[in-house]
């Protein structure tokens, strides 16, 4: 299907009236090509770098190194960027906000969202040689569909095509069509399942997958070198085997890539970058960004949905009243969490965890700010003797931001303890800490996080929220095709999250990357996405 009102939209984006990012988000997730949409407004769709590239080389890359698993089990980007290498994707989300086929060469979707035509791109193949066809894909979107899989945080995206009494995807949800289709039968209609195919759980593995992605195939141009929790992580390019990707991409140039973990303290990142010892990093932080300035790299900015929430667990006490919630809500204000957090680089947010930028939004206005009542809350609810701990990563700006939630639950008059833990120990427990701050990252689609995060059966509902209405009005959201229809009913889930108090989301982050002037394809990007195949040294 082409999207029913392209011209339309792109007619709200001559007028001002809608962001280019927005517009391409809207028209691609539905089917509308890319370069079409670049089209409609004016534009010419971007060109891959290759011909700046020059062949060869080994790059180093600062980043956590962290204990890899199943792909659908993946819960931080870091995991998928060295896994990006050999194991790719369905669809690949842009810079700018557009949605491109990657696997996949095209999709289709009806009117009402519930019946998806997926094209299969033809000559992919697998690094042993073989065919990559619709089968490959097929398996792929049931396994995922297995809500009896450990930690699989794709069940919940593709409920729609699940059979609700055996967890398992519905016998008739997933048709292969020849070697190049397969069509989903959706039982709801459900327009987030493109966007989905890009996030970095969706990587593809092989029908023959034994669960680890160091002993797998992919489609990708490169393969596992070497792999040290806590230290490094390596590919390189596997010569042996003929890429797809060179007709589209260009060709993967490197040689290798290395990720070099450094720790959470930014101060060894700069430090590393400044002896030398790499060559970019993940992302660059708070005081940091105008020190790595000084290096005289480049640095790059976009835009995001991403964000921290400070978050009560609502199945520990006293945190399932929702008068306790509540006020630790109005006890902050998101203006100073944005400037003491995160250095002002960023937008204040509105304690509902859906961005201005994501095409589904609804303004439901600012959160509110109010110590005295919220004191009064917790006097009713018999907990002003409560001791709060805010638990938080040993980090720049997420500890940051924890330190200044803490003071200012204290001038309130509150009783709050602040624990700071290291990554190893965070990362391992974040589902179930009861008070707690976690990062976010940005999603196409507010719906998309919604759904995530806050859906009763969510694998990553880190905050135990269960509202039936809520869970209702999700469902109902994610049949809407347009996105600004959709923002009707995600004002009232936005309202709902708020007067719940379910979390205080204080701001927007603006990200940053540094990396060295003579790399090629290292901007940062709005889900931290680095695409092995896309990077190298400039051509001398």
């Amino acid at each position: 299907m082409r999207h029913p009102h392209a011209l339309t939209l792109a007619a709200e984006v001559a007028g001002g009236r809608l962001s280019r990012r927005e517009f391409l988000t809207r028209a691609t997730s539905l089917g509308l090509t890319a370069s079409a949409a670049y089209g409609l407004i004016g534009l010419s769709a971007p060109r891959a770098q290759a011909q700046e590239r020059q062949e060869g080389g080994t790059l180093r890359i600062q980043q956590d190194v962290r204990a890899l698993k199943d792909p659908r089990a993946y819960d931080w980007p870091q995991l998928a960027n060295i896994t990006r290498g050999w194991l790719e994707y369905l669809v690949r989300y842009e810079r700018d906000g557009a949605l491109t086929p990657m696997l996949l060469e095209s999709w289709e979707i009806d009117d009402d969202a519930t019946s998806y035509v997926l094209r299969v791109r033809p000559g992919v193949t697998w690094s042993d040689g073989t065919a990559f066809t619709a089968e490959d894909v097929a398996f792929n979107i049931r396994r995922w569909c297995d809500g009896t899989a450990a930690e699989n945080a794709m069940a919940t995206r593709f409920s729609a095509l699940v059979d609700e009494e055996t967890n398992q995807v519905r016998d008739d949800a997933v048709t292969v069509e020849g070697d190049d289709t397969v069509r989903l039968s959706l039982s709801f209609p459900d327009v987030t399942l493109i966007a989905s195919f890009s996030d970095f759980p969706a990587a593809i593995v092989p029908q023959d997958f034994g669960g680890d992605p160091l002993e797998t195939k992919g489609t990708g141009p490169y393969r596992p070198a070497e792999y040290e929790v806590g230290v490094r992580g390596a590919i390189e390019k596997n010569t042996d085997h003929d890429w797809w990707g060179t007709e589209v991409y260009g060709p993967a140039t490197l040689d290798r890539i290395e990720f070099i973990d450094y720790g959470t303290d930014p101060a060894s990142w700069f430090a590393a970058a400044d002896a030398g010892e790499v060559d970019m990093v993940y992302e660059t932080v708070g005081e940091f960004i105008d020190l790595f300035d000084t290096l005289g790299w480049d640095r790059s900015e976009a835009v995001t949905s991403g964000t921290l929430v400070i978050r009560a667990n609502q199945n520990h006490e006293p945190y399932g009243d929702v008068r306790v919630r509540r006020a630790l809500q109005l006890a902050t204000d998101n203006t100073t969490l944005l400037e003491l957090g995160y250095s002002g680089r960023g937008e204040v947010a509105a304690n509902h965890h859906v961005a201005p930028i994501q095409p589904d939004y609804a303004d439901i206005g600012p959160s509110e700010y109010d110590p005295e009542r919220a004191m009064a809350l917790l006097e009713e609810a018999g907990q002003t003797d409560h001791v709060f701990e805010i638990i938080s990563l040993d980090d720049d700006w997420r500890r940051n931001t924890a330190d200044a939630t803490a003071a200012m639950l204290r001038d309130a008059g509150m009783s709050v303890e602040r624990s700071v833990v290291p990554g190893t120990t965070f990362w391992n427990n974040w589902l179930q800490y009861p008070l707690s701050t976690t990062d976010w990252g940005h999603r196409p689609l507010g719906i998309q996080t919604l759904s995530l995060a806050y859906k009763s059966d969510a694998t990553w509902n880190e905050t135990a929220f269960s509202d039936e209405e809520f869970d209702r009005i999700l469902q109902e959201a994610q049949g809407i095709a347009d996105a600004g229809a959709r923002s009707e009913l995600m004002a009232q889930l936005e309202t709902i999250l708020r007067e719940e108090g379910v979390v205080i989301q204080p701001y927007w982050r603006a990200t940053y990357r540094h990396y060295d002037s003579a790399i090629v394809g290292a901007e940062q990007h709005p889900t931290f996405e680095i695409h092995p195949y896309s990077l190298g040294f400039v051509r001398v």
